[in-house]
């Protein structure tokens, strides 16, 4: 397969470690820029929301989350050409470091990613109690891959001008790369962290005003002019596709030619429970429901009690945790969705939307009924309890997949399951690579209702939205 759109010049924003600083960093510049009217497609490295929410909110268009491991490489370098059309810019914010990855080989890193976008990199540099060390980790990350671009650093959590001007004089001299900027150490209240990073945008009762915050940092802190003229002057190698065994052709992605197409098709209806305690997706699983013909109606259990007519529901994950004495005291809204899944209603449900399928969940020692459709009941934990990419096998038979199948996926949470009442065949999955819900297992299904904790990007899981479509026609048909 070739690919004819235009490439639009990028950079990769990247870190030494987790919590350097890199989303702020990445959230100013991308504001500063628009700002200055220039047009921004974000993007997020990995299999990240809450970080991808703010990058939309900064950029003012969707951000698109580019994964190797979820994903054909084919299809990663395909999204960036796709989503960044007509674009001045695309922001890449890495995660983790660098360098990290899954093997030796740094695979999945976001080093990986920017080779194969043939991207320049901006590495931020977490100064703190650190001077002339700062040049020696960056002279060794540039020496470490030599295909890697550094471009340039931004200083981050400096002291005061005597620290930066000391690392900016031993950088200068002995990596000879420019410094873009320098930040100070700025205030936690501007962007809270929760057990998952950041708290979410949707939750962030100020929002706005911590980007307006970021952007003002940024354009007092970073040549953002500068920076901009020096990566739309790289000159890359070009970015040929890719083959990869994993996935021999590229997916639709969502266009005024898929959609038109769409339009032949008999359309459904897909209810997405979108708020701020459930507001985990990923645009392409959206836009794959709407290529293939269906309308989406946005659901929210804070703030409805009747549930409109449609023909499936799609819940994903968030933090219904902090939301538990809303969700439970809408106690209408719960009834409802249970006796339409009792109906046959297809529901498909990850993560957070799993736990509102639940019986309860427990925090401080205090019970909130969920719906009670699966006989689940969920507690909260001080620890991770999955955190990472997945693995899954589909082993039994259920209404979303087939058997056999092997997906990938991920899984981040601190939920944990107290109790539970099931059999081996109502559990589709078998984990070879994360936790799931208990002993190994996940995808706990009941009528046509599927709950999981693995999350799922559409463009390695080519087959969830047609999955999900399918389903919800023959819900359709079965009413009329």
């Amino acid at each position: 397969m070739t690919v004819s759109r235009e490439k639009v010049p990028g950079v990769v924003i990247a870190g030494l470690r987790g919590g350097s600083g890199k989303t702020i960093i990445s959230l100013g510049i991308t504001a500063a820029w628009r700002a200055r009217n220039i047009t921004v497609a974000p993007f997020k490295k990995g299999p990240d929301y809450i970080d991808a929410g703010w990058l939309s909110r900064a950029a003012g268009r969707p951000c698109y989350n580019l994964d190797t491991y979820l994903c054909a490489q084919s299809v990663v370098q395909t999204s960036y050409l796709t989503h960044s059309q007509s674009c001045d810019i695309a922001m890449v914010e890495g995660n983790r470091g660098l360098y990290d990855g899954i093997d030796l080989d740094g695979t999945t890193s976001t080093s990986e990613l920017a080779k194969l976008l043939d991207l320049p990199v901006i590495l931020v540099l977490d100064c703190t109690k650190s001077t002339r060390t700062m040049a020696a980790v960056l002279m060794g990350c540039m020496q470490f891959d030599p295909d890697i671009n550094i471009c340039g650093v931004i200083l981050n959590r400096m002291a005061g001008k005597r620290h930066e001007g000391k690392v900016r004089a031993n950088i200068e001299h002995f990596c000879n790369i420019p410094v873009f900027g320098a930040l100070p150490k700025l205030k936690q209240e501007d962007f809270p962290e929760r057990h998952m990073g950041l708290v979410t945008s949707e939750e962030h009762q100020e929002s706005d005003t911590s980007l307006a915050r970021a952007r003002q940092v940024a354009l007092d802190n970073i040549d953002v002019d500068e920076l901009f003229r020096r990566i739309t002057s790289f000159k890359g190698q070009g970015m040929p596709l890719v083959d990869n065994d994993r996935q021999e052709s590229v997916p639709a992605m969502n266009t005024a030619e898929n959609k038109k197409q769409a339009t032949d098709i008999s359309t459904v209806t897909i209810g997405v429970v979108r708020d701020s305690a459930f507001q985990f997706y990923y645009p392409d699983n959206i836009e794959a429901l709407e290529n293939l013909g269906a309308g989406i109606k946005f659901i929210s259990p804070l703030s409805q009690s009747d549930i409109p007519e449609v023909d499936a529901i799609y819940m994903g994950g968030g933090f219904p945790e902090t939301h538990a004495t809303q969700l439970s005291a809408n106690q209408v809204f719960r009834d409802n969705l249970k006796a339409l899944s009792r109906k046959g209603l297809p529901i498909y449900a990850e993560c957070g939307g799993l736990i509102f399928l639940g019986e309860s969940i427990c925090l401080d020692d205090v019970v909130y009924p969920m719906t009670g459709i699966l006989p689940l009941r969920f507690g909260l934990s001080k620890r991770p309890q999955g955190h990472g990419y997945t693995e899954v096998e589909v082993v039994n038979e259920n209404p979303f997949y087939a058997k056999g199948e092997v997906l990938r996926g991920h899984e981040f949470r601190y939920s944990k399951v107290i109790s539970i009442d099931y059999d081996d065949s109502a559990m589709a999955f078998k984990m070879t690579r994360g936790k799931g819900i208990i002993e190994k297992k996940d995808g706990f299904f009941k009528d046509n209702t599927f709950g999981t904790y693995t999350h799922i990007h559409t463009l390695g899981t080519t087959s969830w939205a047609p999955s999900l479509i399918a389903k919800a026609r023959r819900f359709k048909a079965s009413r009329q």
